[in-house]
């Protein structure tokens, strides 16, 4: 292994949060319901299920809507990020970061998402959160769009595969850009954008039972996702040239299951229908051939305006983010075998990794595989902006948590970042999820903790919210210090 540091000097080191996470306040200062303060926690379901989490239905957003507590709807609250941002950010800057990945609410900016101008008071407070970025010589990364689309658009519009949501959305985006477009170097146009087809209701809105047919639903949603991506992202360079807009993914890095033919093949369309067909479109301008076999051969027939093809040709993203957790397996005959969990879908089991409490199968050496399949297929600046270690942190008797098996999962997966440096792939950074604890985007839960800042607070939302420094926390800021060189840990 070269002993040379490789990390450039201005890479990128940071954390990552989510406002539906971490914000809470759902109501506060005019703010709107978010398809995320109706993904409810039910300690009875199957924690590694995570299909029975996902599965939302007309039903349960209408009962979600007559409750007013936040008890089973643990996003609601966060981890009061909205009161406590000046707090979260100086942790952050204590460790070094040099980037801070936030994202902003759609729902709170934009209260129904049909509304003409802003949320003012939405607006005052991301600037204060910028302020306080700024402050600590932090550059802020924002993510537009994750996983928080006003409710409202889901009733009357089943979220995104209605075309007139392209026009909002580009309204919501231009208010951001408008208002901090000179503060913000780095923004992410949607969270995981494939996620739109294994969670699709926080992702694009789309209700299964709303659907007269719901693989057309889901595609077309997608598709005015890449519009709308394309049509700020030409806004954007507009107000501010040197402004970057990235698209993100998902990663769900695939092996086959054995050398046989058919499973070699079963990985090649994963990759392709689960991975680079958002990638393809985004970086490259254009479905690819092989998707337009997968539309004929599922009856799916995207309907397309007249200027969408132009728009995806010249507008393109400016960088390739990700995230990254686990890796996938699969077969030509998956029914035969047992599977596990992952993030957002689940996997066949490989025999040779270690899975986490929720049954995510740890692979670091897929991160590097990942980072050289991307650079090489794209040829563009890469980032990485979610990886971490999903866990039930438990506070020892003096009330610390010496998490050293989450510094063990980050100190491996980045030595595979710096073999990918080596073998000469272009990354601009690497946020880690999460800068602090925050409510599981799959399950709800507070006790899948990722964070290298302990929130005290438990799946019901009890506790003092009082912020405890994690062993990982001095681990990452010794990281940071020495720009990647020193990824060693001693107690």
């Amino acid at each position: 292994m070269q002993k040379t540091n490789v990390f450039p000097k201005d890479f990128l080191w940071g954390g990552a949060i989510a406002a539906c996470q971490t914000e809470g306040a759902y109501l506060e200062d005019n703010s709107g319901l978010a398809v995320s303060d109706v993904s409810f926690f039910d300690p009875k379901l199957d924690r590694q299920d995570l299909a029975k989490h996902r599965r939302i239905t007309s039903e349960i957003i209408e009962t979600a809507m007559a409750e007013t507590g936040t008890a089973r709807y643990p996003k609601r609250h966060g981890v009061d990020f909205y009161h406590r941002y000046k707090e979260d950010i100086a942790l952050c800057a204590e460790m070094g970061f040099k980037v801070f990945r936030f994202s902003i609410k759609w729902s709170r900016v934009f209260p129904t998402g049909e509304e003409l101008a802003p949320n003012r008071a939405a607006l005052d407070f991301y600037d204060r959160v910028l302020t306080e970025i700024e402050k600590h010589h932090m550059i802020p990364l924002v993510t537009i769009s994750h996983f928080e689309m006003p409710l409202a658009l889901v009733n009357r519009y089943n979220g995104w595969a209605d075309r007139r949501v392209v026009d909002m959305f580009y309204r919501y985006a231009d208010s951001l850009f408008t208002r901090f477009g000179q503060r913000v170097p780095y923004w992410i146009s949607f969270n995981e954008i494939n996620a739109g087809r294994f969670s699709t209701f926080k992702s694009t809105g789309v209700v299964e039972d709303k659907s007269a047919n719901y693989l057309q639903d889901c595609y077309q949603a997608v598709h005015h996702q890449f519009v709308a991506a394309a049509k700020i992202t030409k806004r954007l360079h507009e107000i501010n040239p040197n402004a970057k807009m990235g698209c993100m993914i998902a990663r769900f890095t695939t092996y086959a299951a054995t050398s046989k033919p058919d499973d070699v093949l079963q990985m090649m369309l994963d990759e392709q229908h689960d991975n680079f067909f958002y990638t393809d479109v985004m970086v490259r301008g254009a479905y690819p051939n092989y998707m337009k076999r997968f539309f004929a051969d599922n009856n799916v027939k995207i309907v397309w305006a007249a200027e969408d093809e132009a728009l995806l040709k010249n507008y393109t993203a400016d960088y390739l983010a990700f995230s990254y957790y686990v890796s996938n397996v699969t077969s030509a005959a998956p029914e035969a075998s047992a599977t596990t969990e992952g993030n957002l879908r689940s996997s066949l089991k490989n025999p040779y990794l270690e899975s986490s409490a929720w049954g995510w199968q740890n692979d670091p050496k897929g991160l590097r595989y990942t980072l050289n399949t991307f650079y090489d297929r794209y040829q563009v600046l890469l980032f990485i902006v979610e990886n971490g270690l999903g866990a039930e942190d438990v506070p020892d008797e003096k009330g610390q948590v010496v998490d050293t098996y989450r510094i063990d999962y980050l100190q491996k997966h980045l030595e595979q970042v710096r073999e990918a440096l080596i073998d000469g792939v272009d990354l601009l950074g690497y946020t880690a999820w999460s800068s602090i604890d925050l409510v599981s985007s799959g399950t709800s839960e507070m006790s899948k903790r990722y964070g290298f800042v302990y929130v005290d607070q438990d799946d019901e939302g009890h506790g003092s919210l009082m912020r405890t420094r994690k062993a990982s926390f001095y681990w990452y800021q010794q990281v940071i210090a020495s720009n990647g060189e020193d990824l060693s840990y001693s107690k």
